[in-house]
């Protein structure tokens, strides 16, 4: 069947598809029709991959898919499918992997030539309309692919077919198991230790990004190890981020990437998954720490998030866009006479405690920013400020607001969901475990016949759900349990873990695939071992099933978690900086932590420190005094008595002796990381 030779993206859920439906081009979504088009017409396939919050996605779009001259070239000689990357990021890590097999460096927009039948042969990034940056021209690229296409078919197909197996036998393949090993961790947590800018926090060199697995490496093996090195690493990096551009000092929330090595001049799209597992770095930082300024960063961040990302019933938006107004920052950059008009006589007191930087290069007003020293002052007098960012927030409001991709991703959302409530457990804020929970509900009332939903924009829903999303809402769904002690969340969770085995299990019951098994529109089944600025879907899902089986007890859940993690390492040994999620999980599986609390929650004692002490490698079962009924079973089949206040903490296998003293808690909880 051969479609409408017109842009068929109108009805697409995505308002990034749908920011392109006005364009020329004759664009399709990725579908199975689209697919069968292209074998039909024999025409290669012209992909592109981007998101809302692209930069340079925008720019491209703006040069090219608006222009009708282009769009002439590109319907003449292509079947032309838009992806969106966060919708369907099983297209896109397929996609980029195959580009990166090619020597070329990744990222978005991503611009593909495929044979009719989806294979890559050729591709790139963003491409200028005309020839500049070093860069050849769009319709230059697209004139040589066609000419390449017709006249080397052959052997085109045939490098096509050669990087196809590269690619699949990379991300979908099966390799042996490997010894889960205790010394895994500490060694890649000394690599990227190595790594560290000891002056500017992150990775050395520019861009900088938050990177949560690499900063997760360090924190764990400090929990674990004692590594002091790797503890100050990630507070030096949190620190010298969140007094950066890259941090909304207005508004709150963290940007995508920062393009210096400073911190200072971001890319300006706000990302929800960025921001929930700021949330999470900040909330263990806070309790090692004692330091004011993350727990004022997670409250900052945490209205940003109640206040502009909340979608009609409860969920969370994917992101806000970089540009308004054509402009790359507008929205959140001031020069000092804008501050001046706001704050008047105020204005002396704003620059004490900040800075207005325009560096080398930056075309646009100048960025908020704060030295060191503005920085502890500013945690000390914070009092002070919030009047003035309140009327500097207000002002803000009257701009043009850059657009915001309302969809809600299941995935993205679990993340937030789970930060928000270890957040809202350690901070004291019921409210925000509240809103964790309507977020949850969200996400499990658009279930279909017990399967979530990947993507929801409104009435619209996309099916089925990736691994990653029942692996995320799993975890969200203990997190929650943590917080409330609600055993229907486990409930939920066991489900969800049914889900995952049902359609995403491979044969051999070892590991699990990205995309669910009656997935008819992906050239390979992938994997999803490889971190982006998240954790893998595999990471996820192995500490989704270390979790659920801490709090369950369950036998085969442990062994399932066990050999998952074995499999997923033996896949993991020969790229482990990429892997890094798999590492951590694999860390998780060898030494669960377990804390089971026997209190009066109408006082509790042994409850609040467990809250303020926040470890990722532990669950948190409460149980009311007097309970007599669903008593959670210690390892080994062991019940807890309920008659008085007590606290177990096992790892493995192993329980120390009940502690009923808050203080000898405390001192538990915390002992072995100098805390």
């Amino acid at each position: 069947m051969t479609l409408p030779a017109q842009n068929l993206l109108t009805e697409e859920a995505s308002p990034y598809l749908q920011q392109h439906s006005d364009n020329p081009v004759h664009w399709r979504g990725w579908s199975p029709a689209a697919l069968a088009e292209a074998r039909e017409r024999g025409r290669p396939i012209l992909l592109s991959i981007g998101y809302a919050a692209c930069h340079w996605c925008h720019v491209m779009a703006h040069e090219s898919f608006e222009n009708d001259a282009v769009a002439a070239v590109m319907n003449r000689l292509f079947v032309n499918i838009k992806v969106d990357r966060e919708e369907r990021p099983d297209i896109d890590q397929i996609y980029m992997a195959a580009l990166h097999a090619m020597g070329e460096q990744g990222g978005w927009p991503l611009t593909m030539f495929l044979t009719p039948d989806g294979k890559p042969f050729w591709g790139g990034t963003y491409f200028p309309r005309e020839a500049r940056y070093g860069r050849p021209g769009f319709i230059q690229v697209m004139e040589a692919v066609d000419k390449a296409w017709r006249e080397k078919q052959e052997s085109l197909g045939q490098s096509a077919d050669g990087l196809t197996s590269h690619v699949e036998a990379r991300l979908a393949g099966s390799h042996g198991k490997a010894v889960l090993d205790r010394d895994t961790l500490g060694d890649l947590a000394g690599r990227i230790d190595g790594m560290i800018d000891r002056d500017l926090g992150g990775l050395r060199g520019a861009p900088k990004f938050p990177n949560a697995p690499f900063m997760q490496s360090l924190w764990l093996s400090w929990l674990r190890d004692g590594a002091a090195s790797h503890r100050d690493a990630v507070l030096l990096s949190l620190e010298k981020m969140l007094a950066g551009g890259i941090y909304d000092h207005v508004g709150g929330g963290l940007s995508r990437y920062s393009t210096d090595a400073e911190w200072l001049v971001p890319h300006f799209e706000k990302m929800l998954y960025d921001n929930a597992q700021l949330l999470r770095m900040g909330n263990w930082a806070f309790a090692a720490t004692g330091n004011d300024l993350f727990r004022i960063r997670i409250e900052d961040t945490v209205a940003w998030l109640l206040r502009e990302m909340l979608v009609d019933g409860g969920g969370f938006a994917a992101s806000l866009d970089a540009d308004s107004d054509g402009e790359e920052g507008l929205f959140y950059t001031w020069n000092r006479d804008e501050v001046e008009a706001v704050l008047r006589d105020d204005s002396v007191l704003f620059f004490k405690y900040f800075d207005l930087a325009g560096p080398h290069g930056w075309e646009g007003k100048p960025i908020i920013r704060q030295t060191a020293d503005q920085h502890k002052q500013s945690i000390v007098d914070h009092a002070l400020l919030v009047p003035l960012k309140q009327k500097l927030l207000a002002a803000r409001e009257r701009r043009v607001r850059p657009g915001r991709d309302g969809k809600a991703l299941t995935d993205w959302n679990g993340l937030m969901i789970t930060a928000l409530a270890e957040a809202g457990r350690a901070l004291q804020r019921p409210d925000w475990i509240e809103a964790a929970a309507r977020a949850f509900a969200h996400i499990v009332e658009a279930s279909h016949d017990g399967r979530l939903p990947h993507s929801m924009l409104g009435a619209r829903k996309l099916f089925p759900a990736l691994s990653s999303d029942y692996a995320a809402m799993t975890n969200a769904a203990i997190a929650l349990f943590e917080a409330t002690g609600e055993t229907a969340y486990v409930d939920r969770a066991r489900h969800f873990i049914g889900q995952l085995d049902h359609w995403h299990q491979d044969a051999d019951k070892t590991g699990y695939y990205l995309t669910a098994s009656d997935s008819a529109d992906v050239p390979i089944r992938i994997r999803g071992d490889v971190d982006e600025a998240i954790p893998s879907a595999t990471a996820q899902i192995i500490e989704a099933l270390v979790r659920l089986a801490s709090v369950t007890g369950g036998l085969d859940l442990q062994e399932k978690a066990w050999t998952t993690a074995e499999h997923a390492m033996g896949r993991a040994t020969q790229q482990v900086y990429g892997q890094a999620g798999i590492v951590n999980a694999c860390a998780l599986a060898l030494e669960p932590l377990k804390l089971v609390l026997i209190d009066d929650l109408e006082r509790p004692s042994l409850v609040p420190v467990a809250n303020r002490n926040p470890d990722p490698r532990r669950v948190d079962i409460v149980v009311p005094v007097g309970t007599e009924a669903n008593r959670p079973a210690l390892p080994g089949g062991v019940v807890p008595p309920t008659e008085k206040p007590g606290a177990w903490l096992c790892t493995g296998q192993v329980c120390l002796p009940v502690v009923t003293d808050a203080e000898e808690l405390e001192k538990l909880l915390r002992r072995g990381t100098g805390r």
